[in-house]
């Protein structure tokens, strides 16, 4: 049986920690998760079938963070035509990226997002949900890369 990508959307928001410009980071803990549980990523999740990649994004972000969405960079620019009876749109991420290899074969677009609401302390999917600063998230990208989720230590 021919295997296929997952289509996923991923969200980099920007926020601040003791003054300072930060990113909410979370740490991984999917059912049945394997390896990847307990690496650090950003808020992210699948497209469902038909799902407008805005919405599937806002949709994980609630649902992983609590936090609701006030901009999503790109999104403005998106376009929405029928065409031959099909709804199409094209959009422009921030970055889009691949797992060529390993256990879970996925197409990541991330975005940069601007974000309102109360954090949650975890979910059914994720734990640890902080912002970190970029200094810090830098410095632990140089020294420890495997800490992070591969579709998003890349860049």
């Amino acid at each position: 049986m021919e295997a296929f990508a997952i289509p996923c959307v991923g969200a980099i928001i920007g926020g601040q920690k003791d003054g300072q410009d930060a990113l909410l980071i979370q740490v991984r803990q999917k059912p049945g998760g394997g390896i990847e549980n307990g690496m650090l990523e950003v808020a992210a999740g699948k497209v469902r079938e038909y799902e407008n990649v805005f919405e599937a994004l806002r949709r994980e972000v609630r649902e992983e963070t609590g936090l609701s969405l006030s901009r999503i960079l790109g999104e403005e620019s998106s376009i929405i035509r029928t065409v031959n009876g099909y709804e199409v749109m094209s959009f422009t991420p921030f970055l889009t990226t691949q797992n060529l290899s390993g256990g879970y074969s996925i197409i990541l677009h991330t975005f940069i997002c601007e974000a309102e609401g109360i954090l949650l302390e975890a979910t059914g999917e994720t734990t640890n949900i902080r912002w970190m600063t970029y200094k810090d998230c830098r410095e632990l990208l140089r020294l420890q890369p495997e800490a992070f989720y591969p579709c998003t230590s890349t860049r």
